[in-house]
């Protein structure tokens, strides 16, 4: 039986060192990408597969990340709040950019769902005793515990967007009043002047912003009252909102819905009552779904890189693992709207 390939042998492929063959298998940084190329290239080659479970007594690290989605909160429906995770494409980007950005390094998410008071003990405990290397965490209403329950049990955790409560980790985030700010103009430069809004949960800092964001922007072209009827970013609730918005409001004619599922479900409830869109009424969106485009008409909305944003907390909790001693950083992405048939 031949033997199987070393780091010596993916070392000579690559017409490198060893040590810098361990560097780049490791996801060790400073390593320039043209070298990285090149011993992946080499490994592809060779077949090299690394021994993980030597690895981990070396470094200590298992190679996995907990990619924790927290949500639900006390006395929810936590059925219903599984189903509403695996249904709603924000979370499938998320997973996306994650893998996209942990495969090449050899490494891989761990999904995790907190949607009780005792998942989340749990999800705590799991991860104290290292299963995963750390925590990319994805909370869904303003009074989770779990960002400061991961901190506090010393658990290297990057979150998405920014937490209602201070704590000691990195974020990823988007600038939510831009891109609501960027809905309003366009709805106004369409000749809009009774538009209303579908806000997110008001509990959730990006529901806030998203909303503040968008009245700061018609109050400085003199609109001071912009009706507003609240959401839980869910098609079902985007709907009933728009319904009672149209029955207070029946002379409204522009929408601007604080994601897509409400978009394209506001944009149907018009529809059915005979308002034609968007002729009569403009709708506008936010983040750049799937459900974007399968909306009738295709959704006029504004984009959240989500991919990219998950992709950039890998980076930044690789970053603190390889510096626990580092203070937190933050990254804030910039919204862009994308135009299309609704508005």
């Amino acid at each position: 039986m031949s033997r199987p390939p070393t780091l010596e042998d993916v070392a000579r492929v690559a017409g490198v060192s060893r040590a810098t063959v361990s560097r780049v298998i490791n996801g060790t940084r400073n390593v320039a990408p043209s070298i990285q190329e090149t011993v992946r290239a080499a490994v592809r080659t060779t077949g090299y597969a690394p021994n993980s479970a030597a690895r981990s007594l070396v470094t200590r690290r298992t190679g996995a990340v907990g990619l924790v989605i927290s949500g639900a909160g006390e006395g929810g429906d936590e059925s219903a709040y599984r189903r509403h995770v695996f249904s709603d494409p924000f979370f499938g980007r998320v997973v996306d950019g994650v893998i996209g950005a942990l495969r090449p390094r050899g490494m891989h998410p761990m999904l995790m769902l907190a949607e009780s008071a005792e998942a989340r003990e749990q999800v705590v405990a799991h991860l104290r005793q290292g299963i995963a290397d750390g925590a990319l965490l994805v909370s869904t209403h303003g009074e989770d515990p779990l960002p400061r329950m991961l901190t506090a049990a010393g658990v290297p955790t990057v979150l998405f967007a920014r937490p209602a409560r201070p704590v000691p980790a990195g974020y990823v985030d988007l600038a939510h009043r831009d891109g609501a700010r960027l809905a309003a103009e366009h709805l106004l430069a369409r000749g809009c002047r009774r538009p209303v809004t579908i806000c997110g949960p008001l509990d959730v800092l990006a529901g806030q912003e998203r909303l503040d964001g968008f009245g700061q922007a018609m109050a400085r072209h003199g609109l001071a009252y912009v009706p507003c009827a609240e959401g839980n970013f869910t098609a079902a609730s985007g709907g009933q909102a728009m319904t009672r918005l149209l029955r207070e409001h029946p002379d409204l004619d522009g929408v601007f819905a604080a994601n897509d599922l409400m978009a394209r479900a506001a944009a149907h409830v018009l529809q059915e009552h005979g308002k034609r869109v968007p002729r009569d009424v403009a709708v506008v969106g936010f983040d750049d779904s799937s459900a974007a485009t399968a909306a009738r008409p295709e959704l006029t909305t504004v984009r959240q890189p989500v991919e990219d944003m998950a992709g950039e907390m890998v980076r930044l909790l690789l970053a603190a693992l390889e510096a626990p001693e580092a203070p937190p950083k933050s990254v804030i992405f910039e919204p862009d709207l994308v135009i299309r048939e609704s508005a």
